[in-house]
């Protein structure tokens, strides 16, 4: 009962060990913004299970204690920006609405013309009588739950550059006229649509250019500032990218003794030394085996041998939850390509590994392979390290891999 880890999926730790300098940085920004200095949204990178989504929390959360508006959302491969970013920016502008109710009433209608407008029509081809607006689908009667007006002719184009540049033109405008800001944190932002990949970062570019107090901070895998490369070249001047890793061993150490002591437990140096050879580092795992050893240890300290009975238990436990619903999603050609490199990574350390030589391993042609690798990167469980390599996003994925070559 009182086991202090948390192997959760975006779940914050009792010790939010290894973040401090990243936690600081985004401090300093948010002081820059407050004085009306110019800074860069923020995007946080890295592999599965490096803490990406408790770190935008925690981020989030030195927002709200700054008196800041703020919103979360989660982008899906399958769902537009518009009605996500909407909800997002409702709580946002709501929470900044209490110094100034009748402009954040307008710029409320501003969001709400901005949602609607995913339920238009698309304009008819060769033109027609329809206007560009649209009308509402009948079998689509959503509504933002936002209870004011909709604005017209302000963020409703359906455009969805030109929405975006006058949304968040005027949400931030209400921010700097309540001086506070807003934070808008989109998770999983690799897997935004392209056009509003583009939006995004042309209404970024715009905020830069007045100086206005509203800041993205986004999280993704590695590919991500690839992502937004691709969108517009100048993105690597509008974000701060903030590559992050597995923990250092005195991090990981300060993760797991400092929730052990508060409950009167520690570890011997042998059981954090076996911790850290089964984890190395990576805090998903920090957490899965300290809750897995905290539950079969009988007495503290935590010996190494406590850590030899819990591994198969915290390793089962990953093996279904982290791993296997991965791969369970993977064709059974993508899960070839996967096989295939997980052997290959076996000999180079479970880095990147070329694709030339996936291609060799599975006496294929590399151009026959390119559906597979594509479905693969699009799901989220590989990305390219760089041209003509390609690596896993999960930590240990190979391993499993190979462990499971018969299953």
């Amino acid at each position: 009962m009182r086991n202090p880890y948390a192997p959760g999926a975006g779940q914050r730790p009792p010790e939010l060990a290894g973040r401090d300098r990243e936690l600081e940085s985004f401090d300093v920004v948010l002081e820059r913004l407050a004085r009306g200095r110019p800074e860069r949204s923020v995007v946080l990178t890295g592999l599965r299970g490096v803490g990406k989504t408790v770190l935008l929390g925690a981020l989030r959360s030195a927002a709200v204690r700054r008196g800041w508006g703020t919103g979360k959302l989660e982008a899906r491969p399958d769902q537009p920006l518009r009605r996500p970013l909407a909800a997002a920016l409702h709580q946002a502008v709501r929470e900044l609405s209490g110094r100034n109710p009748d402009e954040a009433a307008e710029v409320l209608g501003v969001v709400k013309a901005f949602a609607l407008r995913a339920t238009a029509e698309p304009v008819a081809a060769g033109g027609g009588a329809r206007s560009a607006r649209g009308a509402p689908k009948m079998r689509d009667r959503w509504q933002p739950g936002i209870d004011v007006p909709a604005a017209v002719g302000r963020a409703d184009s359906g455009d969805i550059e030109i929405d975006l540049v006058e949304l968040l033109t005027d949400v931030a405008g209400l921010a700097a006229s309540t001086g506070r800001g807003i934070a808008v944190c989109i998770d999983e932002m690799q897997d935004l649509g392209p056009e509003d990949v583009s939006g995004l970062c042309a209404a970024c570019h715009e905020l830069s250019q007045q100086g206005l107090p509203l800041l993205v901070v986004g999280a993704g895998l590695p590919h991500l500032p690839a992502v937004l490369s691709a969108s517009k070249s100048y993105s690597e001047r509008l974000f701060r990218y903030l590559r992050i890793g597995a923990l250092e061993r005195e991090q990981a150490d300060r993760a797991l003794r400092t929730p052990a002591q508060e409950e009167d437990a520690d570890f011997t140096p042998e059981a954090l030394e076996a911790l850290h050879v089964a984890t190395d580092g990576y805090p998903y795992f920090v957490q899965s085996y300290g809750k897995a050893v905290w539950d079969v240890a009988t007495a503290s300290p935590i010996t190494a041998e406590d850590v030899a009975v819990a591994a198969p238990q915290a390793e089962a436990e990953l093996a279904v939850g982290f791993f296997g619903s991965r791969y369970e999603r993977a064709t059974p050609a993508e899960r070839e390509y996967m096989r295939a490199m997980a052997d290959l990574g076996a000999e180079a350390g479970d880095g990147a590994v070329a694709t030339s030589e996936v291609a060799a391993r599975l006496g294929r042609k590399p151009q026959s392979l390119s559906p597979a690798r594509d479905a693969l990167m699009k799901k989220g469980l590989v990305w390219s390290a760089e041209r003509g390599r390609i690596a896993f996003t999960v930590p240990h994925f190979g391993r499993y891999l190979r462990q499971h070559a018969g299953d």
